[in-house]
């Protein structure tokens, strides 16, 4: 029998593996986890997931990969159970730890991908709950392009102090964060620090502002990969548990009707999850992970795309880090979807685009209410015509410090300018014990480099020192820029995913204690405030240091990875 798949029957990978007589160790194989005579007969139908008790994100995934088996079987086929790693980048933050959480994205897409084409399975339901399984499910998905659904496993609900009775100050783990460095400052006492410690983190699922879990599954949402609503639901509850259900009956349906998931991601479904992050406010990792994703699924997508469309939507959304709302505040009030029907409405959407469900981005709009027809809470998607910003809060800045570009998350109310003197930290730790000693004053450019993907390795994200900044009261008055990258959870005026990095002989390698630095969130600059020739003198001594790693899978990613104005993928230059 032929290794090839059979593109005439609805099993065009698994009948390769199981038809036939020669296939009879296979099917032996398989008889020993449950197969029987009829299971062999059915499409088999993957189902990927994360669970783990290293994190509230994924702690639950397990259960919702049961109901997304019990919607595969309804719906004929045959699911296939297997897991992939996490990792916890609110555990790891902060330590040598989170050097693995970006890489992590690599080896989840690698492992998914491995598995599917090795065991020859004919659809793939993944289902991922934080920053790095989501991203890496996606480019799985995208490299495999065999029918496919991807599940978000849902938001966690807001923690609060025993004294807030009405509810008025809810908590997440940026709050934790935060109130570190309120700590450090003296504003807060142990006990303070415990209780904010104890509440903060309730139950299952993601992190609950529009950090990076929330916006990748928006982003997903809106490229059409997963089924309406399914990024703004709760992690527990009878809708998330419903979502799983339909998106196995929804992938038998694609492999019925032979629709693929680059039939779904074209360039025009990209530009729709940019429109979409954009009003919602998304974070920084939005940019990184989407031109990961693009590169698997062969779309051009470059850092000037996001400038140039991001300048035709506002910022609606008054949701955390830098805003008010939690995600559970705007699941009440009916999701994304009536904020994608407003874009559609006003010609910012291609509502021609598919959809897993076999439907148009427009045709699923169609009959959605919008948000004036809830009564509560309007103020979270702000009117048209009273934006938090009129364009987009992520800035692609260009200049002497980054001539191949680096992303500011920069909303305007931190300002949309900022000069200030240079200090700098050869990487995370020594940045935020400074920090904490209060060392940065108002007025400073915190300088934190050799964290890229490269001189990290793995490119950090910089929330803890971010939120030292908040705790201690700084957030308007000190700059931090880096070669790393942000959590969706930082706010301020941030600027990371700096290019070329530090490892790579970019020019944030050449910066002094006491340099003037320039960003320009208008003219969209980043400028080390030097004389041409002392730039030309300092980049001709620049020296990178050495590789940190030279065994394992940090060195391999550091030997790989491309740069993150590229989406810092591993396969760009093989």
């Amino acid at each position: 029998m032929s290794s090839q798949p059979n593109p005439t029957t609805p099993r065009p990978h698994s009948s390769v593996v199981v038809d036939g007589h020669d296939r009879a160790p296979a099917r032996s194989m398989l008889r020993a986890v449950g197969f029987t005579d009829e299971d062999f007969r059915k499409p088999q139908i993957a189902v990927a997931s994360s669970p783990s008790d290293m994190t509230p994100c994924n702690v639950h995934l397990g259960e919702l990969s049961e109901h997304a088996r019990k919607g595969i079987v309804a719906a004929g086929g045959k699911p296939v159970y297997f897991n992939t790693i996490t990792v916890t980048d609110g555990i790891s933050m902060g330590t040598q730890g989170m050097r693995y959480s970006l890489v992590s994205r690599e080896v989840i897409a690698d492992s998914i991908e491995t598995a599917v084409a090795a065991e020859g399975f004919d659809g793939l339901i993944a289902i991922g709950g934080c920053d790095k399984n989501m991203p890496g499910s996606m480019i799985a998905i995208a490299r495999l392009n065999r029918p496919a659904v991807f599940i978000y496993g849902g938001t966690i609900l807001p923690g609060f102090l025993p004294g807030d009775c009405e509810h008025q100050k809810p908590l997440d783990i940026v709050s934790v964060f935060e109130a570190v460095g309120k700590h450090a400052k003296g504003e807060l006492d142990d006990a303070g620090l415990k209780q904010v410690e104890s509440c903060a983190i309730p139950g299952p699922g993601s992190c609950g502002g529009m950090y990076t879990a929330n916006t990748m599954a928006s982003a997903i949402e809106a490229l059409g990969m997963s089924l309406p609503n399914s990024s703004a639901q709760l992690a527990v509850g009878e809708a998330k548990r419903l979502d799983c259900e339909r998106a196995g009956a929804a992938v038998m349906a694609m492999l019925k009707s032979g629709l693929r998931p680059r039939d779904i991601m074209t360039r025009q479904a990209f530009e729709n999850a940019i429109m979409v992050c954009t009003a919602l406010g998304g974070s920084t990792n939005l940019i990184l992970h989407l031109l990961a994703i693009a590169h698997s699924a062969q779309v051009p997508l470059t850092l000037e795309d996001f400038k140039v469309i991001g300048e035709r939507v506002p910022l609606l959304a008054d949701l955390k880090p830098f805003g008010k709302y939690n995600m559970s505040h705007l699941v009440r009030i009916g999701g994304i979807r009536p904020m994608m029907k407003l874009l559609l409405d006003r010609g910012l959407l291609h509502g021609e685009c598919l959809t897993v469900t076999g439907e148009t981005i427009a045709e699923t709009l169609k009959d959605v209410k919008p948000y004036g027809a809830y009564p509560n809470e309007q103020d979270i998607i702000r009117p048209w015509d009273q934006p938090i910003k009129k364009e987009t809060h992520l800035r692609v800045l260009r200049g002497n410090l980054a001539p191949e570009g680096a992303i500011g998350k920069i909303t305007g109310k931190e300002g949309l300018y900022f000069k200030g003197t240079a200090k700098v930290y050869e990487g995370e730790e020594d940045a935020l014990q400074g920090i904490l000693r209060g060392d940065v004053v108002k007025g400073d450019v915190v300088v934190i480099r050799n964290e890229g993907p490269v001189g990290g390795p793995g490119m950090r994200e910089m929330l803890s020192p971010t939120s030292a900044v908040a705790g201690r009261g700084l957030i308007k008055d000190v700059a931090l820029i880096t070669d790393g990258r942000f959590s969706g959870g930082s706010h301020g005026f941030d600027v990371g995913h700096i290019t070329p990095e530090a490892a790579c002989g970019g020019p944030i390698g050449i910066v002094r204690n006491g340099d003037l630095i320039e960003v320009d969130a208008v003219k969209n600059t980043i400028s080390l405030l030097i004389s041409e020739p002392d730039y030309q003198a300092r980049m001709k001594a620049n020296k990178p240091r050495p590789p940190r790693e030279t065994r394992g899978v940090l060195a391999k990613y550091a030997k790989l990875v491309s740069t993150a104005s590229e989406g810092a993928v591993t396969d760009k230059y093989l």
